[in-house]
């Protein structure tokens, strides 16, 4: 006759369990409660995880082949595997060819669009601010037609704008000047609409009412009280506006002839332009490739620096909230 072994309970003879037991119950059913909640299973999950392996690959690979053609000659980046790297290192001539081409050119362009985005950026910033505080907190006549307009305006897309900013530049005398691509930036009607959504959830009108009892005014309500709470908002706007400054190429296309004002967007487009021609085919190569990571490196420093003041922005946020 077999015998039969029956398993003996872990728990103290008291019958409660041991702390080591109630944390595993509690796990178990905290996901059996989230799985019955939401359906997520296994194999939900691993779709989901898959998902997200494939996206994360269709924004990271391109960015890794640019970064190991930066390290190619001219020759290597048609013939070598794109995605190893092939002696000999040549990063350091590149980096130097890069700033030496056209006498200097390349740094220019990159300061020139350091100004560009960054002045465009906290202008803008400030303007969706003040707008987005005032038509969420303040009653004036007019508002709610005027708001109207602003979400409708961000449905339009830019590239419709350019032609008629365009003449409006030319109009006022301001083509070939740095006015002519920060003064357009500044009407940002998503950051407006942005800025307005985030006050009225997160900025509590009890707070600014008291305020006002003790005789604080309005423009000191805003800079005291709703900008630090405002602030991932603000920052959200910001990092909106500086990408796509930076990234804006028509209408710096347009207003610029001369080409120590032109961004490196624009700079760029000139220097593959060359290659279409033919004549230069052979030469920049590497130096397209290798200018091209170098632009990508002030707006990911961005995103990294302003991470932290995004989280303590909404740690504060949620504070006043409450």
């Amino acid at each position: 006759m077999t015998a039969v072994r029956i398993p003996v309970s872990r728990e103290p003879r008291g019958g409660r369990p041991s702390a080591g037991g109630r944390r595993d119950r509690h796990d178990r059913n905290a996901r059996t409660w989230y799985y019955r909640c939401y359906g997520i299973g296994p194999a939900k999950r691993a779709g989901a995880h898959l998902v997200a392996v494939a996206f994360a690959a269709y924004i990271l690979v391109p960015l890794f082949w640019i970064a190991l053609a930066s390290t190619k000659t001219n020759q290597n980046i048609v013939t070598s595997f794109g995605f190893w790297f092939a002696a000999p290192f040549h990063l350091w001539d590149n980096l130097t060819a890069v700033m030496d081409y056209q006498n200097g050119l390349f740094p220019r362009w990159i300061l020139n669009s350091l100004l560009y985005a960054g002045s465009s950026g906290v202008l803008a910033t400030v303007v969706a601010a003040l707008a987005g505080f005032a038509f969420a907190k303040l009653e004036f006549r007019w508002r709610r037609p005027i708001m109207a307009l602003i979400i409708g305006a961000v449905a339009i897309p830019s590239t419709a704008l350019v032609v008629p900013l365009y003449l409006f530049i030319s109009y006022s005398h301001l083509v070939n000047t740095p006015l002519a691509v920060i003064l357009p930036s500044l009407g940002n009607a998503f950051g407006a609409f942005l800025t307005y959504i985030y006050v009225q959830a997160s900025v509590p009108s009890a707070l600014l009412d008291a305020a006002r009892v003790d005789g604080a005014s309005e423009l000191r309500i805003f800079w005291r009280i709703g900008v630090p709470i405002m602030l991932p908002g603000c920052v959200t706007v910001l990092l909106f506006v500086v990408v796509g400054v930076w990234n804006n190429f028509f209408l710096p296309l347009l207003v610029f002839n001369d080409p120590r004002l032109y961004p490196v967007t624009v700079g760029l487009a000139q220097w593959n332009a060359s290659i279409a021609g033919g004549s230069g085919q052979q030469i920049l190569y590497s130096l397209l490739v290798t200018g091209s990571l170098l632009s990508m490196i002030p707006t990911v420093a961005a995103f990294l620096i302003l991470q932290r003041y995004w989280r303590q922005g909404l740690a504060l946020g949620s504070l006043a909230g409450e």
